[in-house]
């Protein structure tokens, strides 16, 4: 009784033999060793395929936490033993949607509305996105935006013991990808020189939040202080960054800094080629009427939820249209829950039909979406649901500002659905990130691998996508100094709020301690390999006077491949560490 309780409520240690990291929630008094071998669901694959149903049924450690889809009883309860190669194919093409997801959402949502939340209460973009870094030191609003979902992936990964090495795989696997593979591209693409310091500030900084990771991980435990103290570092380098970008104007005279070689001049805001709204690259043409005329409110809605730009659409290539084709349910789907203020435009995106269908749709996406529908689906008095209440409330508030708002003014509130738009994203990044996060154990228990090479592997580069993309575009483009800050600047973030925040989030009042029992080598070899990563370009880039060209760029690219091969040989135990 007390193991199958245990292994219910989600406290035993029961996890792969290759699983690296562990957090021991048993609370005092606990038995954990009564959590045996046998309640391990990445033994299924070791009983016959006609017990792989009940096995998953009976065993409490194939349970998933939160997420819409019990993806461990669809692919050995649904699918027949004979089509596993089919479900795997498809939980494979869902993996691949739910990045898309959470890049669309970060890009075209949440970004924009947090540009918008920062213009109203009178902050600077930079302090908005707790990255004060300037612009010629290359942190921006898309670092953030691919840094999103990292974080929240890190935060639902450390709530399941069962996935935590799912968080601590991706952050570090992340950081020795965009610190080599991200960084040596753009070395490759235009060499460049960089900037000094900013470069030595982020490289410091990112070494201790890397080796402060290494100090918990050795210790096997997180206390209250030392999750606080991960926040507190990045506040300690927001007020760094704050001070050297102070001190630099005043050296500069608030003028550009002269470029150096490789380099053309830096744009200032205004040159750059696209606004931060979410329709500035897909959406912009279909909100703007080709005559200026008073449009009828359905016109109004039917225009607003377009995701397509027909125009652009037909100038485009064919993998373009494709891939744009797959984006477009998701983009309809947000348009129609998420609101988006655009402070670019001069009707800040007022559209006044769909903002006022956003006020019905948008609280009942949290509802619905928050610990996976539990509390929207929750009985008032075991009566009426909350969502219905939800739906009534926004209702008679929706017609309410229809009434008393026209469609070409926005009201003087209007700035409010820029809060509500930020929440609405959030969530929909957090909901996709406990799918991905489900879905990636699944995958872990059918090729019994550990969640710690899942991480450091398929979420770490589907998480990576975004900032690759990104960078090698700006370095292309001649901004490569920019690019390259990117890769350090943004990644901070990741790792300090990631771990900090998402360990503080598991302690309660009565246990301010979250263990961390590494029970693999992989741990040390992806702690280590990113600690060398910095430390070599720590040294190197000085060395070579800043001046950063195609063999700096080979050299990370080998290096990388050389951990590729070192960490999938220990998990596969080729390589044995005593």
């Amino acid at each position: 009784g007390t193991t199958g309780l245990a292994g219910a409520l989600g406290l035993a240690g029961a996890l792969p033999a290759g699983t690296p990291l562990l957090l021991d929630t048993v609370p005092p008094g606990g038995d954990a060793l009564s959590h045996g071998r046998g309640l391990d669901c990445w033994e299924v694959r070791e009983h016959n395929s006609s017990e792989w149903c009940s096995f998953i049924w009976s065993n409490p450690d194939c349970r998933l936490d939160g997420g819409f889809l019990d993806y461990l009883n669809g692919v050995f309860c649904v699918f027949p033993p004979r089509l596993l190669p089919l479900a795997v194919t498809l939980y494979a093409l869902w993996l691949l949607y739910l990045f898309i997801i959470l890049g669309v959402t970060a890009e075209k949502f949440f970004c924009p509305n947090l540009s918008a939340i920062s213009t109203n209460l009178k902050l600077s973009h930079n302090v908005a996105v707790f990255s004060l870094t300037s612009p010629l030191h290359g942190v921006t609003f898309l670092a953030f935006g691919n840094g999103a979902p990292d974080v929240f992936s890190a935060v639902v990964a450390f709530s399941d013991p069962r996935t935590a090495g799912l968080a601590i795989g991706a952050i570090f696997g992340a950081g020795v990808f965009v610190t080599t593979v991200v960084a040596g591209g753009i070395a490759l693409v235009k060499p460049f020189t960089a900037a000094s310091r900013p470069f030595l500030r982020d490289v410091i900084f990112y070494m201790v939040a890397v080796f402060l990771t290494f100090v918990v991980l050795y210790l096997g435990r997180i206390r209250l202080g030392e999750a606080l103290g991960y926040l507190g570092l990045y506040v300690f380098y927001v007020l760094t960054v704050v001070l050297c970008t102070w001190i630099h104007r005043r050296q500069r005279g608030d003028g550009l800094a002269p470029p150096g070689p490789w380099e053309p001049e830096m744009p200032t805001d205004v040159e750059e080629p696209e606004s931060s709204g979410t329709n500035s690259g897909d959406y912009g043409e279909e909100y703007r009427p080709l005559l200026p005329s008073r449009e009828t409110s359905l016109r109004i809605l039917t225009t607003a939820l377009s995701p397509l730009d027909y125009r652009k659409w037909r100038r485009k290539p064919w993998y373009w249209r494709l891939f744009k084709a797959f984006k477009v349910p998701v983009e309809l789907v947000l348009l129609l829950t998420v609101p988006v203020v655009d402070p670019d435009k001069d009707d800040l995106n007022w559209k006044r039909p769909l903002n006022c269908l956003h006020v019905l749709t948008s609280p009942l996406l949290c509802v619905l979406t928050l610990k996976s529908g539990a509390y929207g689906l929750y009985q008032i008095q075991g009566i009426f649901p909350v969502w219905g209440l939800v739906t009534l409330v926004a209702s008679a508030l929706a017609l309410i500002i229809f009434i008393t708002t026209s469609n070409e003014e926005p009201p003087k509130y209007h700035c409010v659905f820029a809060f509500l738009g930020f929440l609405a994203s959030a969530m929909w990044i957090n909901a996709a990130a406990t799918e991905l996060v489900n879905i990636l154990r699944t995958l872990g228990v059918i090729f019994q691998l550990s969640n710690t090479v899942l991480g450091l592997t398929l979420l770490a580069w589907g998480n990576s996508i975004g900032d690759t993309f990104s960078d090698l575009t700006m370095a292309r483009q001649g901004y490569p100094r920019m690019a390259f800050s990117a890769c350090f600047g943004g990644i901070i973030f990741n790792i300090v709020v990631g771990v900090g925040l998402g360990c503080l989030l598991q302690m309660t009042s009565s246990q301010p301690l979250v263990k961390l029992e590494p029970d693999s080598p992989l741990v040390w070899v992806l702690a280590g390999a990113l600690g060398l990563s910095l430390v070599f370009s720590f040294v190197t880039v000085p060395a070579q006077c800043f001046q950063l060209g195609k063999a700096y760029g080979i050299c990370l690219i080998a290096y990388y491949l050389a951990f590729l091969c070192v960490a999938l040989l220990t998990e596969f135990r080729v390589i044995h560490f005593s």
